[in-house]
């Protein structure tokens, strides 16, 4: 098949070179078409510019992957980055007359907002508590209207290979455990380029929405300790802990694993195992 990943960043980056490992042609868009694989086809395109400006979609191509990345979490990047962007990808594929077998962007579980802790599936509805939020959830509304059939993956707290926050926040004696109980959810880099390629093809027809997060929620308190163990530190004291979320919340990923998905990475523990043993590759 041919495949266009557009904003081919560490992720997609990864989801080009599942792909091509497949035996697919991939072409790449991004900002710095040079920081690409060679092995890509590549061209060098801002996700915030015109419509008229991007190159010309091959009409043979099958598959498109939209995985953006907003250089900063203000709500004009994300504006630009996600809701713009998704519209002048709309522009481009009715001025070429392209219509992907499958067609999927990458969005977040920040959608969602606070739970008080409990558990949130594809059926729960959406509460976005942050401007940025409100952008992806638009963004997403915006694209299913355009092709209902597309799919929606809401990552979370993507780590891996060259991701190294909470890991530096123990190994640097910042790390705090939060006073409270605080639920985490996370998906190993791997792990979300491999659902990514997945649902681009399995046989089945997929679902318009899935969740892509691991096996097992976890309380931020017990990832730390858990990361102190394995670097052989001291466990991080109590404190006031800066935590990154949108909100209290367990995600199931049962709509996925429904699908013959098979995750490499589990839990939180064989992920952050496999980044401390030095595995894998961030690409710039």
């Amino acid at each position: 098949m041919k495949v266009l990943v557009l904003g081919a960043g560490d992720l997609g980056t990864e989801v080009g070179l599942r792909f091509q490992a497949a035996g697919h042609h991939v072409t790449a868009w991004r900002r710095r078409p040079e920081l690409l694989p060679s092995t890509f086809a590549s061209a060098r395109v801002d996700l915030g510019t015109n419509a008229t400006t991007w190159p010309r979609i091959d009409p043979d191509t099958e598959v498109i992957v939209f995985t953006p990345a907003a250089p900063e979490r203000s709500e004009e990047a994300y504006r630009r980055t996600y809701l713009e962007a998704t519209r002048r990808l709309i522009q481009t594929l009715e001025r070429d007359g392209v219509t992907p077998r499958r067609l999927l962007m990458v969005s977040s579980t920040a959608v969602f907002g606070d739970a008080n802790g409990g558990w949130v599936d594809e059926d729960t509805a959406i509460a976005p508590s942050t401007a940025t939020a409100r952008i992806l959830a638009e963004a997403e509304t915006l694209l299913h209207q355009f092709a209902p059939s597309a799919i929606v993956l809401r990552l979370a707290g993507i780590y891996g290979p060259g991701r190294n926050y909470l890991i530096t926040q123990v190994k640097t004696g910042a790390a705090r455990k939060p006073e409270h109980s605080v639920w985490t959810n996370r998906i190993h880099r791997d792990d979300a380029a491999a659902a990514i390629v997945h649902l681009c093809t399995m046989e089945n027809s997929p679902a318009q929405l899935y969740l892509g997060i691991d096996h097992e929620p976890a309380e931020l308190s017990e990832v730390q300790t858990f990361l102190a163990h394995q670097l052989g530190l001291p466990e991080p004291q109590v404190g006031t802990a800066t935590v990154n979320r949108g909100g209290d919340r367990r995600l199931s990923n049962a709509r996925l694993l429904s699908t013959g998905f098979v995750f490499t990475f589990p839990s939180y523990r064989e992920g952050y195992a496999s980044v401390l043993g030095g595995n894998g590759t961030r690409h710039p």
